[in-house]
């Protein structure tokens, strides 16, 4: 056996069981990534605000519809979830919170407010 086959090989996501902090770190680039899709649609709706009431109607409309009101229910999760656990990572910046026990409950912490802030938010718009 040569020496490059005998050395270990690196570990990847099949050897890994994925843990609580590692998927919520996934979770926020992707809500990341959602943010700034959502920010299009953000601009949209001010273009047509500017354009008048009969525009803002169409897209009051598109808004109210089932595929509307799913896509404006992931953006308030998104914006709530990427919020919190931008602040959990700055408290990990200070050295807090970085036992594992701890950075664990933190990532349920967040996962669960962003969760009740979305449904209070969504009581409170709609």
């Amino acid at each position: 056996m040569t020496q490059r086959n005998a050395r270990p090989m690196s570990p990847h996501l099949q050897v890994y069981k994925p843990q609580i902090t590692s998927v919520l770190s996934i979770v926020h680039r992707i809500t990341g990534l959602l943010l700034t899709a959502f920010a299009v649609g953000w601009a949209i709706w001010l273009v047509c605000l500017n354009r008048g009431p009969h525009a803002l109607q169409i897209f009051q409309d598109l808004l109210n519809t089932i595929p509307g009101m799913l896509v404006a229910l992931l953006a308030g999760w998104a914006l709530f979830y990427h919020l919190l656990n931008g602040i959990r990572h700055l408290i990990w910046d200070t050295g807090r919170w970085l036992e594992l026990e701890t950075a664990r409950r933190a990532g349920w912490a967040v996962l669960i407010l962003s969760l009740l802030l979305t449904a209070l938010a969504w009581r409170f718009w709609s």
